[in-house]
Order: C-alpha cells, then sequence, then structure tokens
C-alpha cells in the first residue's frame, strides 16, 4: 500500500499471550476506515500526498466549505482530517482505507499523539527533582532551589529546568511492534504505551526507523562457530 498511515482513536490498554505464554502488554487503536477525501498531485499541489479523514460528524456542525469539500470527494463529513505522503500509486478520492490494508502483523510502527495535560506542576514532578530534607526545620522540601547567577548575567538561563506547563504536548512514541490485527472491527494491538488519553486521537504509521528484526540480523551476521 503506498499510504503509509491512518488515522485511529486509542481505545485503551490490555495484555495478550504470545506463543511462548509470556504476557505482552498493549494498546488498541482502532485505526480507521479512512476515507480519501483528497488527492494531491505534483501537478496541481507539487507535491504526492492524501488527505484523509475519520469519525464522522453531522452536517449541521459542519462548515460550509468543508461540506462542499468533504462532498466533492463523495464522502460523508469527516471529525478529523490529517494528511499523509504517498510514495508510490495515488488512491482516488473516495477510496476507503482500512487497517488491513496498510498494516500486517509484525509490522513496525510510530505511534504520534498528543500527551495527558497535567496542568502547571512543580519541579519533581515535572523534571523529577530530587525532594528537599524533611526534618531539622528544613523548608526547601519540594522547591527547586537556587535557579539564578550573580549581578552578572541577572538573570536566568533559557532552558533553565523549572516548574511550568506539562503534558498536552505532540509526541512520537517510535519502533512499536504490531502483535494483532482485527480487521473485523478495525482494531490493531501495538506492543507497548502510546502517548494520549482513552479516546484520544493518535496516528500510526510505518516506522521510519523501524530496527532490523532478529532474522535480518541472523542472515548478516552469520553462522555462529561451533
Amino acid at each position: 500500500m503506498s499510504v503509509n498511515l491512518l488515522i485511529g482513536r486509542k481505545e485503551g490498554m490490555t495484555q495478550l499471550f504470545d506463543e511462548k505464554g509470556d504476557v505482552v502488554p498493549v494498546t488498541v487503536v482502532r485505526a480507521g476506515p479512512c476515507p480519501v477525501v483528497q488527492v494531491k498531485t505534483p501537478e496541481t499541489d507539487g507535491y504526492r500526498a492524501v488527505q484523509l479523514g475519520f469519525g464522522a460528524r453531522r452536517e449541521k456542525r459542519v462548515s460550509k466549505p468543508l461540506l462542499g469539500h468533504a462532498k466533492k470527494a463523495g464522502v460523508a463529513p469527516a471529525a478529523v482530517l490529517r494528511e499523509a505522503r504517498v510514495t508510490g500509486d495515488l488512491p482516488k478520492a473516495g477510496d476507503v482505507l482500512k487497517v488491513g490494508d496498510v498494516f500486517r502483523v509484525g509490522d513496525w510502527v510510530d505511534v504520534i499523539g498528543t500527551t495527558k495535560g497535567r496542568g502547571f506542576q512543580g519541579t519533581v514532578k515535572r523534571h523529577h527533582f530530587q525532594c528537599g530534607p524533611h526534618t531539622h526545620g528544613s523548608k526547601n522540601v519540594r522547591e527547586p532551589g537556587s535557579v539564578g547567577q550573580h549581578t552578572w548575567p541577572a538573570r536566568i538561563w533559557p532552558g533553565k529546568r523549572m516548574p511550568g506547563h506539562m503534558g498536552n504536548c505532540r509526541r512520537t512514541t517510535r519502533n512499536l511492534l504490531v502483535i494483532r490485527i482485527d480487521a473485523e472491527t478495525d482494531r490493531i494491538f501495538i506492543r507497548g504505551a502510546v502517548p494520549g488519553w482513552r479516546d484520544g486521537v493518535v496516528l500510526v504509521r510505518h516506522a521510519r526507523h523501524a530496527p532490523r528484526s532478529a532474522v535480518a540480523a541472523d542472515d548478516g551476521a552469520g553462522k555462529k562457530k561451533g
């Protein structure tokens, strides 16, 4: 498949048992179906890409430009729109991509999501600072301590780890293994945790820097000496 990305929604975490009987923690993502809303070509846009949609939205809650944009492709208005580059053949507007069309069991994927918002947090929770002494009259238990210099430069250097806003930012978890795919329910089971909260929108793509598989590593290293 020329498209290597799907939009999904994180449903939570569970655990599966592999062939050896070991417990594997997995994240369940409902990836797709994603209709192709727009196709971008080098002749008209200068590059090859497709605009994918995910989820449904009522027409009365969609602006007229977006409503006409969806009707032009012959699809229903989508709740989420994302763009994905295409390297091979371009699909047609109105085509629907499902999880089984893009991913296979054993693929390495990157998952992009928005982390949970933690609000304003101190240095202990935000940067894992150690606490100060709790006894002998100490008042520096969870405070960051000294943060500045002397008369020069009379300011705090940029990048100083201090209290502030935590979470609610875009993060990518790389090189996660696809354990199972349920084509009937459009669910993909990915080993490990992915950023975001339950029901949060995530992007699942083929890993850009996938690790070498065990088979490829054995073939490249050769047979062990007896």
